[in-house]
């Protein structure tokens, strides 16, 4: 017996004390509602209207029914509610990586929306290289990330990427730091610094590969997780750095140019497990995407006058 279907066309006769209304407001003929009530009223063994008049009433069974009805329907309106933003993805708990590097205004925005769009939604966020969230959704410990492409692993769908130009990290004192765009073929003969291959395997590769088909393939990679510690490595001399424009800005002693002819981008977007996804896991991955992609573009790089000497750099100012 469907008792909630049973108690919803009780409640509209109760309230309309007319069959032939209560049929009509249900959209439905008036002889199965009749037979609804019956039903009812057998099941729960007492009579719930008083028929012996021309004038249909609530007995007084019917009327304590009619408080208890109202109130458990009620509730059941409010658990439908609540289960439907569960499987919509607004209730519950999120679990997101997120890049160490993630620029804190792109982070701030991406929380701002999610808020807006789910606010009982509670995103428990994560700082996690790309390696350490492609393993953690594999396990199931993860129900969305922001990866750097390319991504080997399996089992996942992504959301839209963002592809974002990268360019060289160098001195300011660098006399390549004059030019309007550097090649890599220039940097022959210097380190690479860069972040570990663990940290995203894909991309560390992809890296290394188009670097060396342009020419420039680096006398040591050196691996650096910190942004400081790479701005260190860069500025002690004898060692560049190929990441995105909004890394560069953080360090006012850095100058970030593009590469000739943009060989290279560097390729985000979100990603969840294939299969048992968090219900809100494909929007996160719309509003990452929509983020991204309005982050501030760099500004074009000032030129700074020629200096008299040749040296690739000068650190002593």
């Amino acid at each position: 017996m469907d008792l909630l279907r049973h108690l919803r066309h009780f409640v509209v006769v109760a309230e309309e004390l007319h069959f032939g209304r209560a049929a009509e407001l249900l959209g439905m003929a008036q002889p199965p509602l009749s037979q609804s009530i019956q039903r009812l009223e057998r099941e729960l063994a007492v009579e719930l209207f008083d028929r012996s008049r021309r004038q249909v009433r609530l007995t007084t069974a019917g009327e304590l029914l009619l408080a208890e009805a109202e109130e458990l329907l009620a509730g059941e309106h409010r658990l439908r509610n609540v289960l439907r933003q569960v499987r919509d993805g607004a209730l519950g708990v999120l679990r997101a990586g997120v890049p160490p590097e993630t620029p804190a205004v792109s982070l701030r925005a991406l929380l701002d929306r999610l808020a807006d769009r789910a606010p009982g939604l509670d995103v428990e966020l994560h700082e996690l290289t790309s390696g350490e969230q492609e393993r953690m959704l594999a396990e199931g410990r993860l129900d969305v990330g922001l990866l750097h492409h390319p991504v080997a692993a399996g089992g996942l769908r992504f959301g839209a990427a963002v592809d974002v130009p990268v360019g060289v990290l160098l001195p300011r004192t660098s006399p390549l730091a004059r030019a309007r765009e550097v090649e890599l073929a220039a940097l022959a003969g210097l380190d690479l610094v860069t972040a570990p291959r663990a940290t995203a395997p894909g991309w560390h590769d992809h890296l290394l590969d188009v670097c060396r088909r342009h020419g420039f393939t680096p006398a040591r990679v050196r691996p650096a997780r910190n942004p400081e510690f790479l701005f260190g490595l860069v500025l002690a001399g004898g060692g560049v750095a190929v990441e995105p424009a909004a890394l560069g800005r953080r360090e006012p002693r850095i100058a970030w140019r593009p590469v000739a002819g943009a060989p290279l981008v560097k390729r985000t977007s979100a990603a969840w497990p294939r299969r048992a996804a968090h219900p809100a896991a494909p929007m996160v991955g719309q509003l990452a995407a929509e983020v991204l992609a309005a982050a501030d573009p760099p500004a074009p790089p000032a030129v700074p006058a020629p200096r008299p000497w040749r040296v690739l750099f000068d650190t002593a100012g």
